[in-house]
This record gives C-alpha cells, sequence and structure tokens, in this order.
C-alpha cells in the first residue's frame, strides 16, 4: 500500500510566498522602494547573531552601504495562515557583506517570517533567524 500525501497551497499562500521570495531578492537588490512597501512601518528584522533592525534602519543601512546582499536562497519553505497573519519558516542561504569590507560572509540560517495582510497584499511584520 502507498500513501501519497498532497499539499496544494491555497492562492493566499502562493503570493505570500511570491512576494517573500521579491521582498528577499529586493533585499539582494538593494531596492529601497520595495523594501519600504513591502515591510510594516513597526517592523522587526533580527539576525542571527542577535542585531535587531527596525524598518527605519533596514533601510537607513543599505543607503550607508553598511549591509549588502549578494545572494539570498530559501528552501524547506512552509506557510501557516491565520485569516490576515501568516509565519513563514524556511531554510536561508544567504551571503552578506558587513560594514562596507569586502570579506563576503556565507549564512545558512532557519528563518521565521510574520507576514500581515493589508488591504490586498502581504507586507513584513517580523523575522528572526537563528543558525542552522
Amino acid at each position: 500500500m502507498f500513501f501519497v500525501a498532497v499539499f496544494a497551497q491555497t492562492a493566499d499562500e502562493t503570493k505570500l510566498t511570491e512576494t517573500m521570495k521579491e521582498f528577499h531578492q529586493a533585499l539582494v537588490k538593494q531596492n529601497t522602494v520595495a523594501i519600504n512597501q513591502q515591510t510594516d512601518k513597526a517592523l522587526s528584522y533580527g539576525h542571527s547573531n542577535g542585531w535587531i533592525q527596525s524598518k527605519k534602519d533596514l533601510i537607513k543601512d543599505f543607503e550607508r552601504g553598511y549591509i549588502s546582499y549578494q545572494s539570498f536562497k530559501e528552501d524547506s519553505i512552509t506557510v501557516t495562515m491565520n485569516e490576515n497573519m501568516a509565519n513563514v519558516r524556511f531554510v536561508a542561504d544567504i551571503t552578506a557583506t558587513l560594514n562596507g569590507t569586502t570579506t563576503v560572509n556565507n549564512y545558512h540560517l532557519k528563518v521565521l517570517e510574520v507576514w500581515v495582510k493589508k488591504s490586498k497584499r502581504w507586507v513584513l511584520f517580523a523575522r528572526q533567524a537563528t543558525k542552522g
């Protein structure tokens, strides 16, 4: 006997997953306009080393070149919906430079992002990463 489980994403889950990936690519492209549009004004953006950025800090750090992402790849994505809120968990492989240095850092992280649906679009409310 074989048992096959098929998990189909809802339209909301599909849209959220697309939005999440677009946000991560906006980080790589340092597209502060897109980052501003895709994040909540009360954003809490937590890094694996304990560093926490507000929305203002996140955008400012891109503008002044403090952080630069070279790549951001997600794997093992799970989405849990609760009306106009959702949490997204995934494993991320990220390369980035800090403080204007040329030293590229590679990170393998487990990430939790909390997204909120406002009007008809999803915005990132909170993010926390841990070393994976």
